[in-house]
């Protein structure tokens, strides 16, 4: 992912209320049920960091997350980078109610490129990882709960 590309962007209308929504994506024992398992802690909070890391096939991915935005049941705003690789990103979950449903709003900016050698670093990678979380993951987590 480029600083070049277009944001990723992916919006998807939830049946469930905007505080269902927002408590998918802001607590740590439900993020480790449709997110990422390996999440160790996560606040809703301005500057509230934390890491973790994701094994591939080809590498390991240790993410390094800081919240550094928040409106409650609104918007919440973290920095994503990878340790040992250059490449720096926002990524933006925003909630809206609409006709008694939750639009989720996910936007991905990066700051500075991202390595597209790597395969998981390329805009393709970024758009259908993010399409596959929100649309099936998220959408499969609050179906059930």
């Amino acid at each position: 992912m480029k600083t070049s590309d277009p944001p990723i962007i992916i919006t998807h209308l939830f049946d469930r209320t905007v505080d269902e929504v927002w408590a998918a994506i802001t607590r740590q024992d439900q993020l480790v049920q449709w997110f990422f398992e390996e999440i160790p802690d996560f606040k809703a909070e301005v500057g509230f960091i934390t890491q973790f890391n994701i094994k591939a096939p080809s590498r390991d991915f240790m993410h390094l997350w800081e919240i550094t935005e928040m409106i409650p049941q609104k918007r919440i705003v973290t920095n994503w980078k990878y340790e040992g690789f250059k490449g720096d990103s926002f990524v933006i979950f925003e909630l809206e109610e609409v006709a008694n449903q939750t639009q989720l709003t996910l936007t991905t900016k990066v700051v500075e490129d991202f390595d597209d050698a790597i395969p998981e670093f390329r805009y393709e990678s970024g758009l259908a990882g993010w399409n596959y979380f929100i649309k099936e993951r998220l959408h499969s987590y609050l179906n059930k709960h």
